[in-house]
Order: C-alpha cells, then sequence, then structure tokens
C-alpha cells in the first residue's frame, strides 16, 4: 500500500474537485440492491481521476465485504479499485489529523472514524461523500453519492 499522500504531494492535491469517498461508497459497488447503487456506481465510474480515501477506507470495506459477507475475493477487488482510482491521495493518519479527528468527534458527537473523513476533507479541501445521512450528511459535513455527481470544476 506505498500509495500514501505525502506531505509535499498534499498541496498539489489540495484542490477542491477531489472526492473523498468513505467506505460506504465502496461498498455499494457489491450491494445492487440498495437504492444509492446506481449513484455510487456512476460517481466512481465519472469521477475516478478525482477520488481520494484513507487507508482506514482499506480496512472498513475488508471488514464489510470480507469479513461480514465472506466474499474475500470482492473485498479484494474492490479494495483494489479504490487503489487504481486514488492513487497518490489515498491519506495515511498522522498526529495532527488524529488531534483534528479527536476534536471534530467531540464536537459533533461522531466515532473517531466518521471524524478522521471528515477531518481529512477539511485538511485538503475536498468533498467528503458518505451514504451515511444520519451522522454525516444531515450535519453538513457530507454529501450523498446522488448529490456529489456534478461537473467537477477544476
Amino acid at each position: 500500500m506505498g500509495s500514501a499522500l505525502r506531505s509535499s504531494s498534499a498541496k498539489a492535491a489540495n484542490r477542491t474537485d477531489v472526492l473523498l469517498l468513505d467506505a460506504s461508497i465502496w461498498v455499494l459497488l457489491v450491494d445492487p440492491e440498495d437504492p444509492q447503487h446506481s449513484d455510487s456506481v456512476t460517481l466512481i465510474r465519472d469521477h475516478a481521476p478525482s477520488l481520494a480515501a484513507l487507508d482506514l477506507t482499506l480496512y472498513e470495506i475488508a471488514n464489510a465485504i470480507g469479513a461480514k459477507r465472506g466474499n474475500l475475493g470482492e473485498a479484494t477487488n474492490v479494495i483494489r479499485l479504490v487503489l487504481a482510482c486514488c492513487r497518490d491521495r489515498v491519506v495515511s493518519a498522522d498526529q495532527e489529523l488524529i488531534e483534528s479527528a479527536l476534536g471534530i468527534a467531540a464536537e459533533h458527537k461522531l466515532t473517531a472514524y466518521d471524524a478522521a473523513y471528515v477531518a481529512v476533507a477539511r485538511r485538503y479541501g475536498w468533498t467528503l461523500v458518505s451514504t451515511d445521512v444520519a451522522d454525516l450528511v444531515s450535519r453538513g459535513l457530507a454529501v450523498t453519492p446522488g448529490a456529489a455527481d456534478y461537473p467537477l470544476s477544476g
């Protein structure tokens, strides 16, 4: 997984047209029955060069698809897709991000996991995309896949 975003490349990647997808979006790729499946597929297909993820996302996908659903092959395929789409925009945790996430978690009563996505989106000026309406979208911290599927300006 040597594709973690480095401090030196962070400035070049600090663009408002980058979409930070949380794990829920990627997991929807293998859930065609979900009402947001189609929006998620379209978003990933149409914006692949402008996508970002957290290294945490890879573990969440492994857990949701591999461990919980028992489909190791699908989990591996989705993780490979994340790495291919996000390339140098897979962000690893550092002390500053963890401290920021803790503050966001306390302020918004979120899990540290959800707050980590918010912290990264804020750090780089990226748009966070999630299906977590209750905790993220309803609080204005993220948008749904359908709301994020618009032509991005650069």
